[in-house]
């Protein structure tokens, strides 16, 4: 058997596409055969704060849900921020980081360290760091994961292929919709295989992971919760807008699972159709007050209220961008994703593929 592998490099074709998932799906597949795991993100780019404070989300995050020591993390040897890109656009950073990279990821220790990559192919192309760039430097295996859009992601993966070459180990595509699911397992997994590019999952999409928290939106539009501050871990999936008339909007609040539904301070017949429907957040625009009628059902519902000083369009943009950067951050999506990795990605095949042998048997 060819030596095992002391890195794998899990990359993305776009941001967003769920490496921090697939990295927590493997950790807790590989620990259960009893091997080692650390963690790295040479390239940061989820910083929150002020740049003498800066932290690294995602790392912080997954150093806790692996409950890992520090020994056995690696927090960014870069920041990608404006900073940084200026510094070296202008020529005052003039660091070789491909050289710095090996020292810097050999001070941790375990069986297999899993890194996690720029969020894109090109991404770090301007600090030596893009994907294949480390890939190449630390010898590492690329697992790439690619959210499905269309049939058309083929040519993504092909590309990738291309530029990647043999440090390509394989793909995991994910968030495939329902009714796509047969054609990706009998078309475009086949077609992938003859390529030379091993698919080692196709996840199924799950309205749970593409949801955020009530005190992901809090935060977001910077609401005022007028009621059941208790209640902001409630899980939305979708978003209603109430703008329409009493009739119309129950029938199509009726159709809608789990929302966070957005409406004028002053509509207290759209406010009561929503809280009667699945709703887990009503958000109120126009900084105006709801009638206590309001809150009182609410209150005895256990529905948040938020209430907003931005107008319904301002609102809904700031809601669908919190939808389209989804992360990763509460338990019961951990659990989710260690569930569905469990059952659509192929671990024993990737260990094969990265020459790792399990550290305890079954039974």
């Amino acid at each position: 058997m060819a030596k095992s592998a002391k890195y794998l490099l899990v990359g993305s074709t776009e941001a967003y596409s769920g490496k921090s998932a697939t990295i927590l799906g493997i950790a807790h597949q590989l620990r259960e055969k009893g091997l080692d795991i650390a963690y790295g993100k040479p390239l940061g780019t989820c910083l929150r704060g002020n740049q003498s404070e800066a932290f690294e989300e995602d790392v912080r995050f997954i150093r806790k849900i692996l409950n890992l020591p520090q020994k056995q993390v690696r927090s960014p040897l870069l920041s990608l921020n404006a900073e940084t890109i200026q510094k070296r656009l202008q020529g005052d950073d003039l660091t070789n980081y491909r050289q710095s990279l090996k020292p810097y990821l050999q001070q941790a220790s375990g069986d297999l360290m899993l890194l996690e990559g720029p969020g894109s192919l090109c991404e770090g192309s301007l600090f030596d760091l893009s994907l294949k760039e480390v890939a190449q430097t630390v010898e590492a295996p690329v697992l790439l994961v690619a959210r499905f859009h269309s049939v058309l992601l083929v040519e993504t993966l092909l590309s990738a292929k291309q530029q990647l070459g043999d440090c390509l180990v394989g793909v995991l595509i994910n968030d495939i919709p329902d009714h796509e699911l047969s054609m990706a397992q009998s078309t475009m997994r086949p077609f992938l295989e003859k390529q030379g590019i091993p698919v080692l999952g196709l996840l199924p999409r799950s309205s749970l992971l593409r949801s955020v928290s009530v005190r992901v939106l809090v935060d977001q539009l910077q609401a005022e919760i007028l009621c059941r501050p208790d209640r902001l871990d409630l899980m939305v999936e979708s978003l209603t807008i109430g703008a329409m008339n009493v009739n119309s909007a129950l029938e199509y609040f009726r159709r809608g699972r789990n929302m966070a539904v957005v409406t004028g301070g002053d509509r207290a017949d759209i406010q009561m159709a929503a809280l009667e429907t699945s709703t887990h957040c009503l958000i109120l625009t126009g900084r105006l007050p709801p009638q206590p009628m309001i809150l009182n059902r609410a209150e005895e519902l256990e529905i948040p209220v938020l209430s907003v000083d931005k107008d319904t369009l301002t609102t809904v943009e700031i809601i669908d961008h919190a939808f389209g950067q989804v992360r990763l951050y509460e338990p019961i999506k951990v659990q989710c994703i260690q569930e569905l990795m469990t059952e659509h990605f192929d671990i024993d095949r990737l260990m094969s593929q990265l020459g790792l042998e399990p550290a305890v048997t079954a039974g």
